[in-house]
């Protein structure tokens, strides 16, 4: 009676413990999964942010140069030749092409790609439709390139495109994902056609991932998880796309170092409940024993799964106490990980962060196997806030964890620059100014509830003093420029640079014409002063067109009305402001001053 009813109990237990061993290892794969498709998306992004900046940067140059589009044109050689010189993405070099794809003017003489090489079709077909373009890998005289082009226009046709060039060894891009290396994964950034253009593995560029992953790319398909053999050996690869060049994230390593340790203790303790059911029959006294194995072999795969994990892992209880924290996240803190046990965690997340985190932690609290994912800020030990990304996934009903999962991991370098990408998709690299873009969107929300007076300014003998002294020399004397402006606004207005020598201030408020006719006439005499070139002294001077608008008027017509009104003071001879009545939507848009 009694070895049967051993029997029995070790036969329930070693069943459901199978079960339970199943379940854990399953939660702790989707965990898993969820993850690497996050950090995929994150670099991912990260990867058509650098883009979508080398095509920024690239426009910018094309929309203040004036280029000829002539074949062989030294003055367009000469200007591709200082893009390369002053470029962050293009210092390989950079041309100009016809439509059709054919060289006009190149910044060196050789080492550039041949018409033919397959790479091109992609860029080609995004600029024949009116829009950036981003090639696949390209290659020539053994070095692997890619390429970045803006269309060029005229009169409203499509006159060329202006084509920057970056040597893949050396791009920012390998730089940003040879910092992501982990030993036992590669990671790389592949081409629409299945080309390496960054990777971990320096060695890799330029090679063919795996036909398996291939067949992915660019479909739907394309943001998830590839198994495939590779040399007798199971792989698993996380795939995201998505980005504007077709490009796509793909991290790929052997199977059983993605799943990690546990599935092996999955297999192990699954074959010891099998044993302690054949043994069971054996001695009775062992029973509690073997209750005690299990519940050590369960910690054991707790510690495996989570101990030695880069991410923080901890438990929560339905009031935002601390029951369990892993190691690492005394690293992410810096900061002895048993202080941590017993304590809120809401009295580390930013005062900012605070009450909303508490009001979705309450919304969690109510819904079974609910998952709420953010980012916040934490206070570390050195008592500055690290970014943090975190998954919480309510296991309240769960008896073997009772309480609220959370995974979390330290973004605070990826914070920093996705800030510093948005920071410069709206300012000018030269003078850190507000550019056109984020000038336009300041207008457009000023114009919702009051009038704006705009100055647009135009430098006045700006480009003999550039011939005479240098890009250099005209460079720094914008930068002064911008300074002396700045000097003379009023705290809410805004100054941006919008093109070469141009310049706008919004004034919120500005209604009378004469008080916006006198601070033009003070921003005229303020740049009228000698600036200092070198060792020596420089003059200049400005056309400032005067335009006040009223609320709900078009930003659109409010701008061109100011550049007219500056255009009618350079035609009268420059160097003194005046202002013309708002324009009608049939006035005429201002000057044409670029090609592209």
């Amino acid at each position: 009676m009694g070895v049967g009813l051993s029997v029995l109990l070790l036969t329930a237990i070693g069943t459901v413990g199978i079960f339970v061993n199943g379940s854990a290892l399953r939660a702790a794969d989707a965990v898993h999964r969820s993850d690497s498709r996050v950090l995929g998306a994150n670099n991912a992004a990260l990867t058509g942010g650098l883009q979508l900046l080398s095509a920024r940067e690239l426009d910018e140059f094309a929309r203040t140069a004036r280029f000829d589009l002539r074949s062989q044109d030294l003055s367009d050689r000469s200007a591709l030749r200082r893009l390369s010189g002053s470029s962050d993405f293009f210092q390989y070099g950079a041309e100009l092409i016809r439509p059709d794809g054919t060289l006009l003017t190149a910044s060196r003489d050789d080492g550039l790609p041949s018409a033919g090489d397959p790479g091109w079709a992609p860029m080609r077909r995004q600029v024949l439709a009116g829009q950036p373009g981003f090639s696949a890998v390209l290659t020539s005289g053994g070095k692997l390139l890619s390429a970045v082009a803006v269309p060029l226009g005229v009169d409203g046709r499509l006159a060329g495109a202006l084509v920057g060039f970056t040597e893949l060894a050396a791009s920012q891009l390998q730089v940003y994902t040879a910092r992501l290396r982990v030993p036992g994964e590669v990671t790389s950034v592949v081409d629409g056609n299945g080309r390496i253009a960054a990777s971990t593995d320096p060695g890799r560029l330029g090679s063919s991932v795996d036909p398996a992953i291939a067949a992915v790319l660019g479909t739907a398909r394309a943001n998830g998880f590839v198994e495939y053999h590779s040399g007798g050996t199971d792989m698993i690869a996380v795939v995201v796309g998505g980005t504007p060049s077709n490009w796509a994230y793909v991290r790929f390593q052997t199977k059983d170092s993605f799943d990690g340790p546990v599935v092996g203790r999955n297999r192990t303790t699954n074959l010891t409940l099998l044993a302690m059911l054949l043994l069971g029959v054996v001695v009775v006294t062992l029973l509690g024993y073997r209750i005690q194995v299990q519940r050590r072999h369960a910690e054991q795969r707790f510690q495996t799964l989570f101990q030695h994990a880069p991410d923080l892992v901890a438990v929560l209880d339905e009031n935002g106490y601390a029951v369990y924290a892993s190691p690492s996240a005394g690293a992410l803190l810096g900061t002895d990980v048993r202080l941590l046990l017993g304590n809120c965690v809401f009295d580390l997340v930013h005062s900012e962060d605070r009450a909303r985190l508490k009001a979705e932690f309450q919304e969690l609290r109510s819904h079974a196997n609910q998952v709420l994912r953010r980012q916040c800020r934490v206070l570390a030990a050195d008592r500055t806030f690290r970014w943090v990304e975190f998954t919480a996934s309510n296991q309240l009903h769960n008896p073997s964890l009772n309480g609220v999962v959370i995974n979390a991991r330290d973004v605070t370098d990826s914070r920093a620059l996705q800030d510093r990408l948005a920071h410069e998709a709206q300012h000018d690299p030269l003078t850190a100014l507000p550019n056109r873009r984020c000038m336009n969107e300041k207008l457009r929300e000023l114009l919702r509830d009051q009038a704006v007076g705009v100055l647009f300014i135009d430098l006045d003998g700006f480009k003999p003093i550039n011939d005479t002294y240098g890009h250099e020399a005209g460079d720094d004397l914008l930068r002064q420029v911008a300074e002396r402006l700045v000097g003379h606004l009023r705290s809410q207005d805004l100054l941006a640079r919008v093109g070469g020598d141009e310049f706008v201030v919004l004034m919120p408020g500005m209604v009378r014409y004469f008080e916006a006719q006198a601070f033009a006439g003070r921003l005229r005499r303020a740049i009228e002063e000698p600036f200092p070139i070198g060792s020596d002294a420089v003059r200049i001077s400005a056309s400032i067109g005067v335009h006040l608008a009223t609320p709900a008027d078009n930003p659109d017509h409010v701008l061109r009305a100011a550049d007219h009104a500056m255009y009618t003071i350079k035609k009268a001879g420059g160097g003194h402001s005046a202002s013309v009545p708002q324009l009608a939507a049939s006035s005429p848009a201002g000057r044409h001053r670029s090609t592209s």
